[in-house]
Formats: structure tokens, sequence, C-alpha cells
């Protein structure tokens, strides 16, 4: 900035702005104040079902969203606006103070050519007016002013540019819709995007040139700034990304990074991290430099990162999605062309790919696998991006018209004809996941149960390793068919989950939020089904028999276990005070029944298919029990006892009632039913406090059937007589009848189990007598 233009500046149009923008931010928060007690109040309490339920509250949602957003973005850019214009305004007047005093001393300023400026005497002594004098100076003064002259037009300009950049970044950030950045003023910004310059500066040096202190100072930058939108884009742009795919490999070459690696490997684990939560924020930027970013890396995947060099993109870059939520349209994008690669090198599926050999380089420091295998990391990111995981595995992996060796018989005649494999068929059924090593020596399980936890996201809808959040969206078609095939694919073949037990606990999950889905799996085509068990969104269509392997398979983990048992006695728990509150809400198929024979009906039928779920995950843990010898009930009792942490302090986890004002969308349960008879029930069971009829704790013996079955009869009564209680309109007549109607599930189970296993092997307690 020139002098001139600082001393004669008029800030009328720009104290207009700042006014414009202060009105702006407080008519956005009215309206954002709106949206969240008017728009989505309303929608919480509505009752949706069908596609209502999918589209339209999240519709809502993203609306309700874009105006927070909305909020945020306009009072960063005002509070930047006002800081810059306050700011200039005193150096202005710095400026002209200045000028004045320099007067004083006779000491004038010329403005020169290319916004230079002269200091020089005003008036010379020779030529001064008789009898005028001329102030007293010196050289010193001379400088003094020139200096501080200086001083003030750098601060200025200082000022103006990281006003406008900050600015600029900012609005730059969503090319649709709003950023949700927040910056309390213009100094944040600024510092942001300087610290994003020198940060990627050093990250741009060559391995063997980065000093231990550069190190230590870009890890420590990146951890702390990494969720900073305008730093995280910024560092990104200005690695751009061949550089990012350097930097990383780079680092994790030997030959190069031979000093620092000596000094800091042990921190390689925390910079992966940290660059890796760094980058997924920068992906949510719609800024140029970022869609840049993004198409460059996709392109960049199947290219070797160097000539020299046998380590794809995609290897490299696949190790740094391990943290963060990444863009879904960039997950989508990198998703396609690595499953184009994954075609390419493994024969359309024939043979495996991306084996890790001894001289390969290490691109994972987290010691759970070495990184070469691109898919393992990229299914932990899409682990964290519901959407993206959904889009992902529904997509097609090879057509029945490609070249491909997957055959199967689709109607029964004995011929088998080409099959056409979703990637969910693909990564979960036919793909050769290569042999890898941990860090302690052991065989790496990382590829497969990074993608259950892929799939416990794509099939909930929320971030593995989540509950679901309050007011969760129905499941979609999409998830719900997801949840069909992980069913029928472990039904198929049990050995898909069992011979990986560690994916148990990703697929507990996911089968405890689909607690209605498989309760009228269990209980079909009665008439008034949708009033029994209601659901909102959309139903996942699971058969009897699947639904008996499936829970018997994931009965024989502990963590699979605990997941279940906890789901289904808080539905059931839940769903019966449901029904006591609404006792007209179910009509059973006796067009005769009053209202309370019918209420009678619906419990009875609730606790029917209870003790079947109980009765066929006890089956499974039962036979886990002779294979080990009891050697694990230890475990199951842990993982019983650590439920609480599972479930979710909301106990109504999949409860999907769907039925207002009682539960909203999704089945998250409202209007004071949650924490009432389930989390009570919840808590005795994981504080061991509930005792069967010989004093042992609930559910403590797998192996013995007879004490699984007496702990299903106990908690199904204890559940009718709680909710009862909780609504309100307890009815000791419908809870001694439970137990009689949990007996007929749980035998229901056992002769289930016996036929759906029938010589595949079942607990002895199964084996049919006579």
């Amino acid at each position: 900035m020139d002098l001139e233009t600082l001393r004669f500046a008029k800030f009328g149009q720009l104290d207009a702005a700042v006014t414009d923008w202060s009105t702006m931010v407080t008519n956005l928060a009215t309206l954002k104040e709106d949206a969240r007690d008017g728009l989505k109040a309303k929608a919480e309490k509505a009752d949706w079902s069908g596609e209502n339920a999918n589209v339209t509250k999240g519709f809502v949602d993203k609306t309700v969203r874009e105006f927070d957003d909305a909020h945020k973005q306009a009072k960063s850019l005002w509070s930047i606006l006002k800081d810059t214009r306050d700011e200039l305004k005193v150096y202005q007047g710095q400026l002209n103070d200045a000028l004045e005093r320099g007067l004083k001393k006779n000491l004038t300023v010329t403005t020169t050519g290319g916004g230079g400026f002269t200091v020089t005497m005003n008036i010379h002594p020779d030529r001064a007016a008789k009898g005028t004098t001329v102030p007293d100076h010196g050289q010193s003064d001379v400088t003094a002013l020139r200096d501080e002259l200086q001083k003030i037009l750098d601060k200025a300009t200082e000022s103006d540019k990281t006003g406008s950049t900050a600015l600029r970044a900012l609005a730059d950030q969503a090319d649709l819709g709003f950023t949700g950045a927040e910056y309390k003023d213009r100094d944040t910004a600024a510092n942001a995007i300087k610290q994003a310059d020198e940060l990627s500066a050093l990250a741009k040096k060559k391995p063997e040139d980065l000093t231990v202190k550069e190190f230590d100072k870009l890890n420590a930058g990146l951890g702390k700034m990494s969720g900073d939108e305008l730093f995280a884009a910024r560092f990104a742009e200005n690695l751009k990304a061949q550089g990012t795919l350097d930097f990383w490999a780079g680092l994790n070459d030997p030959h190069r990074a031979y000093d620092i690696g000596r000094e800091r490997v042990d921190q390689y684990d925390e910079l992966q991290k940290n660059l890796s939560l760094t980058l997924a924020t920068a992906s949510q930027s719609d800024s140029q430099g970022m869609t840049t970013w993004k198409r460059d890396m996709v392109e960049l995947g199947s290219q070797p990162i160097s000539k020299n060099s046998g380590t794809l993109g995609f290897q490299v870059m696949s190790n740094l999605m391990r943290w963060g939520n990444y863009d879904n349209k960039f997950l989508d994008d990198y998703g396609n062309e690595l499953i184009k690669t994954e075609k390419k090198f493994t024969d359309n599926g024939r043979h495996g790919a991306w084996q890790h050999m001894g001289m390969d380089p290490l691109l994972n420091r987290t010691g759970s696998d070495s990184g070469s295998d691109p898919m393992t990391g990229f299914m932990r990111a899409l682990s964290n991006s519901p959407d993206a995981a959904t889009e992902f595995f529904s997509d097609t992996f090879v057509t029945k018209d490609e070249d491909h060796d997957f055959k199967e018989d689709t109607d029964g005649d004995g011929k088998k004809g080409m099959r056409e494999l979703s990637n969910f068929d693909y990564l979960f059924e036919e793909r050769d996941w290569p042999e890898d090593r941990n860090d302690k020596g052991d065989d790496s399980i990382s590829g497969r149960n990074n993608m259950a936890l892929a799939l416990e996201a794509a099939i909930t809808g929320h971030a593995a390793g989540e509950q679901p959040p309050e007011n969760a969206p129905a499941h979609t078609a999409q998830q719900a068919n997801l949840m069909e095939s992980v069913v029928g694919s472990i039904a198929d073949d049990p050995s898909r989950l069992s011979d990986h037990g560690y994916m148990s606990d990703s697929i507990g999950q996911i089968a405890a939020e689909y607690m209605p889905d498989i309760h009228r799996g269990l209980h079909p085509g009665e008439s008034g089904e949708e009033t029994l068990f209601p659901l909102a969104g959309s139903q996942a269509k699971l058969g009897e028999t699947d639904i008996t392997r499936f829970l018997y398979t994931l009965g024989q983990n502990p963590e699979g276990y605990a997941s279940v048992n906890a789901a289904q006695h808080s539905y059931t728990t839940n769903l019966m005070e449901h029904h006591f509150r609404n006792p007209d809400a179910y009509i059973g198929t006796d067009p005769s029944f009053t209202q309370a024979q019918n209420l009678k009906a619906g419990i009875e039928a609730v606790a029917t298919v209870a003790g079947e779920v109980e009765g066929t995950i006890g089956a499974g843990r039962a036979y886990q029990g002779e294979l080990d010898g009891g050697a694990k009930d230890a475990e199951y009792n842990k993982a019983i006892e650590t439920t609480s942490t599972l479930v979710g302090s909301a106990v109504g986890i999949g409860v999907g009632l769907g039925t207002a004002p009682y539960v909203g969308p999704g089945g998250v349960i409202v209007g004071g039913i949650a924490g009432t008879a389930a989390e009570e029930i919840i808590g005795a069971i994981t504080e061991g406090s509930l005792r069967d009829s010989s004093d042992k704790v609930i559910y403590s013996n797998g192996q013995a059937m007879d004490g699984t079955k007496e702990s299903t009869y106990k908690l199904v009564e204890l559940a009718a007589e709680k909710a009862g209680q909780s609504s309100g309109n307890p009815s000791p007549h419908i809870n001694a009848t439970v137990a009689g109607a949990a007996e007929q599930g749980f035998n229901n189970a056992k002769s289930n189990v016996h036929d759906a296993f029938e010589g595949e092997g079942i607990p002895k307690q199964l084996e049919k007598k006579g």
C-alpha cells in the first residue's frame, strides 16, 4: 500500500459493507434459530415413513445445517472485514500524525513514482522569509520519519493483504452452499494461512534435507492445525497431489531419509495421523486448488510415484486416509479408480495382488500392517464416511458380460452361469486378501477388519465405532440391501465370519441396529406385522433360515454375542413399552379380539421372537463352548459387562419403532421412553446384579443351554413388568404369560438351528431326541 492511498483513503464504502455484513449476521442468526427450533423440531416430531423417512427428513436436516454454516461463514467474513477496516483506520491516523510531526520539524514528504516517497526540508533556511524561524532538524530526524512512515505502510500493507487473502480463501472453500468455517477475527484466519505456507514449505523439502527440528515443527503444527479449514486447504494446495505422495514416500525411504528416520521413526505414526487428518479436512474444500488436488490424486493413484519406483500412488495415499472424514465425492472417485486398478492387477479378481515384499517400503506406521495393500487404508477411510461407504459397496465390481471366473447356479438346475459381483460381493466373499504381518510378526488382520468397519458405516449410516446420533435418519434402501447381502453371505458360508471372528464386533453392531428387521424376519406372514414391529425407512427383508444361520454364527464370538444380546433386550423392552403405551397399536389375526386381548397377543409375540433370538445366539455360544471347553466363558461375560459401551446410554439402539410421538425417525426413543425400563434392565445385566433361580449371574454360563433359557425367561418377564410400569399401564396377567411365550421362541430357535445346520456341527444340547 502506497502513502497517498492510505493518507487519502475514504472508508465510507467499507463502513457500509461492514454494517451490511453485521446486519446479515444478525438476520442469519435469527434464521438459524428458526430453522433449528421450528423446521427441525417439527421434523423430529413428525411420523416419517417410506421415502419421507429417507429423503425429506434428510433434506430438512441438511437445510438446517446450511443455515448454521451460512451464519458461521457470514460471521467470519464480517469479523475479518471489520478487523481489517479498523486496523487501516488506525494506520491512517498514525500516518497523518507522523506527517504532522514532520512538518513541525520542517520536514515534508513527497511521493515518487511506483508508490515510493521521499522526506525533504519543507522550507530551506536560505530561502526562508525574513524574520521566519525554521525549526532545526538533523539527518537523524529525516531518517526517523522515513523509517516510521515505512513501518506504518508495511503494517497497513500486511493488514490489507492478509485481510484480502483470508476473505478470498474463506469464500473459496465452498463451491455450492456454505463452508461452515468459523474464525473469530482476521488474525486467526491470517495465521492459519501463514502456518500453512510455512509448514508446506517444510514438507516440500527433500527428506534428506529435512532436519529434526523441522520435522518436529511440521509434526506439531499439523497436529495443532489439522482441523482448521483454511490451514488444511492451503497446506494441501501448496504441496499439491504429487508433492503429497513424494513427501510421505520419501520420508519412508530409508535410503533418502536415513538421518531423520534414525532420530524420529518412532514418531512417524503420529505424523501419519496428523497428515491424514489435515488432508481429510482439506478434501472438504471446494476451492479451485483443492479441486485440482483431488482430481490429480485420483489420476496419480494408478501410476508409479516416480520413474524408478514400483510403488503406486494408491499405495501411498491410502495410508494417509486412515483418519478423518474425507469428502464423499473424492472417496467415490478414488474408490472407482482403485477398483479399476485392482481389476487390472488381479485379472478381474482371478488372483491376488499388493503382496508386501521384503524390500518394499513400510508406508503404514501404525504397526498393524505394512501398508502395501491400498484397499486396507481405503476401507478405513470409508469407515469414517458412511455415505461414501454405502455407495462404494453397492457399486458393481464385474458384470456378467465381463471376462471373469465367478459363476453361480441361479435357478437351481445345476448349471452355473456368469455372476455379477458388487464391490461387497468381491471384497467380502471372493478377494484374495494379501498376507501381511504386524510389527510383532503376527498375521495382520487389518485388511478384513477395516472392511468390516467400512461395512458398519455403510449399513448403519454413521461412522464405525460410534453410536447412532440423536435423531439418526432411517435406513435407506441401499443400506437395507447391503444388510440383506451381509446376512445372506454369512448364512451361505458361515466361515466368512467365523474364520475371521475379529469382524464380529462390527457385524454385531450392524445386527444390533437392525433388530426390527431381524424380528420381522423371524415372525413372518402374520397380519398386522407392520404394527407389531413398527419400522421407519426401508426394511431389510431377511429370511428366517438366513437369520438363524447368521445369528448362530455371530453368537460364536463374545463381542458379537454381547451386542445382539444387549440390543435384543433393549429392543424388546422398548417395544413392549411402546405397545403398553399404545394398547390399540397392534391388531392381531383374530378380528374378534378386544383391545386387551390384542395387547396380550402382541406382547406375547414380542416375547416369542425375543426367545428365538436369545436361543439362536445362545446356541452359537454353546457350540463355541463345546469347542473350547468353556474357556471363552470369561470373555463372553466380560463382553456382556461392557455391553453398555456398545449399546450406548440411549439404550434404544436400533429400535426402529418410527411411531410418533414416542420415537423419532430411525427409531430414536423420544418423549420420555428412553432411559426408563430398558436402561434399567441393561444396567442390571452389565452390572451383574441380575441372577437366576440358582443365584447364578444372568448368562454367566454359555455352555448350559438351560441356564441361558432361564436367563432369557427372567429378563423377558422383567421387561414386560418394567415396560408396563413405565408406561403407567401394568398388567400382571400379561406378565404371567410372557415366560411361556419366550420358552416357545427358545424351543423354536433350537429346532431352527438344528434344521439350519444339520450335518454342519451344532451343540449337543440341540440334538433332536427320539
